[in-house]
């Protein structure tokens, strides 16, 4: 198998995540193999000009009501281990088992 560059990711959907630099934690929701941005949100919000070949994600924020894109290389394992509070939980996930989210069965 040829080498794209492209890396596994280090979280799935459910896991949750400690972002390095802003201190938020939050749950994985969905991942993106590569960044799957526009070029235009990427120069406005990506200052640190995190790789595009890598894994992104999308996060629900804990103690808030937005969703945030982030680079991998951004986020950490959680080590707080509770569960987080957002209003969209309900529609990605049924329950917290063993300290992770798991997916519902609705379709998305």
């Amino acid at each position: 198998m040829m080498d794209d560059g492209i890396s596994r990711p280090r979280f799935g959907i459910g896991e949750l995540v400690h972002h390095r630099k802003f201190g938020y934690r939050g749950v994985i929701v969905d991942v993106d193999p590569v960044f799957q941005g526009t070029e235009a949100w990427y120069e406005a919000v990506a200052r640190s000009r995190p790789p595009k070949n890598r894994p992104w994600y999308h996060v629900l924020v804990h103690d808030a009501t937005h969703s945030t894109y982030v680079a991998e290389r951004h986020l950490e394992t959680d080590t707080e281990g509770g569960q987080i509070n957002h209003p969209a939980l309900g529609e990605f996930f049924d329950a917290f088992v063993d300290g992770r989210y798991v997916r519902n069965q609705r379709d998305h």
